[in-house]
């Protein structure tokens, strides 16, 4: 199907996901006609010996369908690493009176690696299989049951499997005229696990994946369609249709408030600004409120300072923090967690024009707080610095949290997989970053400097943005600095995503383009937040 500019299937939603609790000998699932194809794990051998290790289903579907897996997985070399695949297409018989073992059942059978079976591995599993399958209908899989688990560790285990694939199952939109994309990915049948807890895990692993969709959606759309404008109606739709409270406001009311951070940055531009925000109420009360401030910088020429060509290109994903804000609160509201939830979206593109904001400009944020601008192309903390001034003084929040495409100087120490994580609060701190092991998003607790400091004095406003001293370095500190002016007393943390917000290519559950780093951090936070 031609897919066109305007981006109209914006919130899609993933393949299904189904758990079932028979197992490769007795589900009816292979001899129905819908199934294309059957997946069943090996795992590396156990010390001191050289043999696959077949795992739950993987005997039995060498006895169904007649065929010595053990010896095909030798033949193929797999070493049951997590992720490693192998596809045996079956042959189909010549003549109405062969007979073949496997006559009536699947054509494909998939060997997957399951490596040390922890939900990391199960999900690169789960993306393997994604990949693998491709265009099929129906997949069925015992990836990740395991005889004599308890409810607990099937749940788990599922839900990892069911991320990994779904995630991996991700297909980028195309604004070209014939969608030459490959093919969606099939059903996913989960064999081998029983009851209610299972099912809820996998809908909370399809939630998280939906969440991550919207995200690189957003975050992958042209910035020629996703204006300020654009984004805010984008937001305004999918919160309306999800039954949230949300909120518009429009350089009117931008400039009647005083948001001065936020007009300066899109001043330069034919775009104009846009704050949104986004809230869900859970049906009963006693929970938190966490607001979530993500930077929605549309499309980043640098401004006045602007960047090379080279660093231009990929600034159309400059927003990606806000749609993780907003991929959060509609997640949150579909999980039905127990915590109230703001999303906070600032908006702007910053452009070069005759209204452009200047080095040297002193900017009035919100609040009233002065900023001596230094770099037009350190707009990110100025618009993060209105909303989180905004919604500390006007949102009461237990914990506020903002999540930004902040610097490149996080990627220096972290590379591309960590997030940099900063908050003076420990357990808010510890709490983030075991979100992210659980959810593989990881992140790194990185220290406030108080030395570093001085980075953001100013000797003709209340503060300056980036430092006037080149030899202070740590970049990404010292705009964490920065934006901690503005968050009161509340319990703050600063997610710097750069680095991990990006892929250069597939890998595992990670797409190329716009990977949507963040939205699973969040939500697992919220789900484990007492």
């Amino acid at each position: 199907m031609a897919r066109t500019s305007s981006r109209a299937s914006i919130g899609r939603t993933p393949p299904a996901v189904t758990v079932d609790g028979g197992s490769i000998t007795t589900t009816t699932l292979l001899t129905d006609g819908s199934t294309d194809a059957v997946a069943v794990p090996v795992a590396p051998p156990r010390d001191g010996d050289d043999a696959l290790r077949p795992l739950q289903g993987t005997a039995e579907a060498a006895a169904r369908y007649g065929v010595d897996l053990a010896e095909i997985g030798d033949r193929a070399g797999l070493s049951g690493a997590a992720g490693e695949i192998y596809v045996l297409q079956l042959p189909r018989p010549v003549g109405s009176s062969v007979t073949l073992p496997w006559s009536g059942l699947p054509p494909r059978l998939v060997l997957v690696g399951v490596g040390s079976g922890r939900p990391a591995d199960l999900r690169r599993a789960g993306a393997a299989l994604a990949r693998s399958t491709r265009g099929l209908r129906r997949v069925v899989t015992t990836l990740g049951a395991e005889a004599h688990q308890d409810d607990s560790a099937a749940a788990t285990c599922a839900r990892a499997v069911a991320e990994g694939y779904l995630l991996a199952a991700y297909v980028p939109q195309t604004s070209a005229t014939q969608d030459s994309s490959p093919r969606d990915a099939a059903e996913l049948v989960l064999l081998g696990r029983d009851g209610t807890r299972a099912t809820a895990a996998v809908a909370e692993g399809r939630t998280a994946a939906t969440a991550t969709w919207l995200v690189r959606d957003l975050a992958a759309t042209p910035a020629s369609t996703k204006t300020p404008a654009w984004l805010a109606d984008q937001a305004k739709r999918l919160a309306t249709k999800a039954g949230l409270e949300v909120v518009v406001r429009s350089p009117r009311e931008l400039a009647a408030e005083g948001f001065g951070g936020i007009l300066a940055v899109g001043a330069g531009s034919a775009s104009s600004p846009r704050l949104v925000t986004v809230s869900y109420t859970p049906p009963t009360a006693g929970g938190r409120h966490v607001v979530v401030v993500g930077k929605g910088i549309t499309f980043d020429t640098g401004g006045l300072s602007i960047k090379p060509r080279e660093a231009m290109v990929p600034m159309k994903t400059d927003m990606t923090g806000a749609a993780v804000a907003l991929a959060t609160v509609l997640g949150a509201a579909a999980a039905g967690v127990a915590h109230r939830v703001t999303a906070v979206l600032p908006l702007a593109e910053n452009h070069f024009g005759g209204a452009s904001y200047r080095p040297g400009d002193v900017l009035t944020m919100w609040g009233g707080t002065t900023v001596e601008i230094a770099n037009t192309d350190a707009e990110g903390r100025l618009v993060l610095a209105d909303a989180l001034a905004w919604a500390d003084a006007t949102l009461d929040p237990d914990v506020l949290i903002d999540v930004a495409t902040l610097t490149g100087a996080a990627t220096l120490g972290l590379g591309k997989q960590h997030a940099a994580l900063y908050s003076a609060d420990e357990e808010l701190a510890t709490a983030l970053a075991a979100a992210g092991d659980a959810s593989g998003e990881l992140a790194w607790h990185m220290p406030l400097v108080e030395e570093y400091e001085e980075a953001v004095e100013s000797q003709i406003a209340d503060l300056r943005h980036v430092p006037v001293d080149k030899h202070i370095g740590g970049g990404s500190i010292t705009a964490a600095l920065f934006l901690r002016h503005f968050v009161g007393s509340r319990r703050w943390a600063h997610l710097d995503i750069a680095g991990p917000a990006r892929a250069t290519s597939d890998k595992h559950e990670v797409t190329e383009g716009a990977t949507g780093f963040g939205a699973r951090l969040l939500l697992r936070y919220l789900e484990q937040l007492r």
